[in-house]
């Protein structure tokens, strides 16, 4: 072996080691859209991210995204979402609502084993949402939720969280559970865009929503459900859209601070708190960030 090429392998490996540095990703060829980079998040920093509920958010360039999953695993969406991110060599997150996760483990081992970061969503998803129920019967569908997505993907479930990300069934927390996540070791993520792919719309209506909200903002944390029929029919259009408009994937994964962040501007507002404050009638109280969102997702 050259000694050109023993230093190139061992500058690679030192980069590799170095705390929130990329892992290599694989590519596919130019054609696809494929994965750009890592992020690596830091649970141990008690962040709550997503500008539609918390004033900051991943520090991202412009025409970067992440894209993240609510509720599932479901068949047989799950698994055509699954496909499509596969055919892109694009890597997402998967926000795993325990209940589905223990009925289907298989669909969870297979989002791992095809490179996916898997979080949490609660045990349940409850319909009166965390925010409404008592802090210790919040904390048990939180904890059970964690523990069956573990079970599932690992084989055994610790206690300690094996992936810092956790997101509240319709953005609807508290400052009690913000704190008690932050005392897990949890990142807290909201989004920055969504497709509101829980109303009903055809898979065309969703991609041309879900594009103007995007080329709007200019990159974020963008959010859907791979529950949703719409979601998983639209979605290999949508990312040849991203590859054709020049939009780049990121993959955040679990990994040493300090993790980017971009704070809001000094106007910044969050959008989900009045709409969850309407749904929920005003019940609950909202966080000290004016956090929150649609109980509707």
């Amino acid at each position: 072996m050259s000694s050109n090429r023993i230093c190139f392998l061992s500058i690679l490996a030192a980069l590799v080691a170095m705390p929130g540095a990329a892992a290599p990703l694989a590519s596919c060829g130019p054609e696809k859209l494929g994965t750009s980079r890592e992020i690596a998040v830091d649970g141990g920093e008690g962040l709550a991210l997503g500008l539609q509920s918390y004033p900051r958010t991943l520090a991202l360039a412009d025409h970067e995204v992440v894209l993240t999953f609510d509720d599932g695993p479901v068949p047989p969406t799950t698994p055509l979402v699954l496909s499509a991110l596969k055919e892109q060599c694009v890597r997402a997150t998967f926000f795993i609502i325990g209940n589905n996760a223990s009925a289907d483990p298989a669909l969870v081992k297979r989002e791992m084993e095809e490179g996916h970061s898997v979080g949490y969503h609660s045990n349940s998803h409850p319909a009166r949402t965390l925010r409404l129920m008592s802090v210790d019967a919040a904390k048990a569908d939180i904890e059970a939720g964690i523990a069956a997505v573990d079970k599932a993907a690992y084989g055994d479930a610790s206690g300690k969280p094996r992936t810092p990300f956790f997101r509240f069934p319709g953005f609807a927390d508290s400052p009690a559970l913000l704190d008690y996540l932050r005392g897990r070791g949890m990142t807290v993520f909201g989004s920055d865009l969504w497709a509101s792919d829980w109303r009903t719309m055809t898979p065309q209506a969703e991609l041309d929503l879900v594009m103007g909200r995007l080329e709007q903002a200019g990159k974020g944390i963008i959010l859907f459900h791979d529950s949703k029929a719409s979601t998983a029919k639209m979605l290999p259009d949508f990312l040849r859209a991203l590859k054709a408009k020049g939009f780049k994937v990121v993959h955040m994964v679990a990994g040493a601070g300090p993790t980017p962040v971009e704070k809001a501007g000094p106007d910044w507002k969050s959008t989900t708190e009045p709409i969850i404050a309407k749904t929920l009638g005003g019940k609950g109280p909202a966080s000290e960030h004016g956090d929150g969102g649609p109980e509707a997702r």
